[in-house]
């Protein structure tokens, strides 16, 4: 509770939800100069090269790659903008920056990743072509000890 002197005396001015320690109740509304509320707010790269100007030129997969290594603290970052940004204009431009996106997801910040990623899709089409999930192959588990149990 927040408590405040007024005119006629002191007076309750907000009460915040109780939380434990080290986890703040935050009202949004107290602080409107936030855009958006007090969500954290996704990663911007500001380029300052023209590498980072190229790389982040080729979409939405090299900015999440990008974004991804600086995060896993991937080692030769500039090298493997500069290759990416090669292989785009040998390439298509599209298709690098949809093995960038991929390479970010699964986490592939080596030298050879993104050609390896490359590869594959040239030679074994779609994610989704190879990719095959059903219950037959789970590695959950089963109950059957439980059976027993409690009688």
């Amino acid at each position: 509770m927040i408590v405040g002197r007024t005119a006629a005396g002191l007076a309750e001015i907000a009460r915040h939800r109780l939380s434990t320690p080290g986890n703040p109740s935050i009202v949004d509304a107290h602080y409107p100069h936030h855009r958006g509320g007090n969500l954290p707010r996704p990663p911007r790269p500001r380029p300052r090269t023209a590498d980072e100007v190229a790389i982040l030129d080729l979409g939405e997969g090299a900015h999440r790659w990008l974004v991804e290594a600086g995060a896993a603290g991937a080692v030769r970052v500039r090298a493997k903008m500069r290759r990416a940004v090669e292989l785009a204009a040998a390439l298509d431009r599209e298709q690098v920056d949809h093995a960038l996106g991929l390479a970010a997801i699964a986490g592939r910040f080596d030298d050879g990743d993104l050609v390896s990623i490359l590869d594959h899709l040239a030679t074994a089409g779609a994610p989704t072509d190879v990719v095959v999930v059903d219950e037959s192959h789970s590695v959950q588990p089963g109950t059957s000890p439980w059976e027993g149990f409690g009688s």
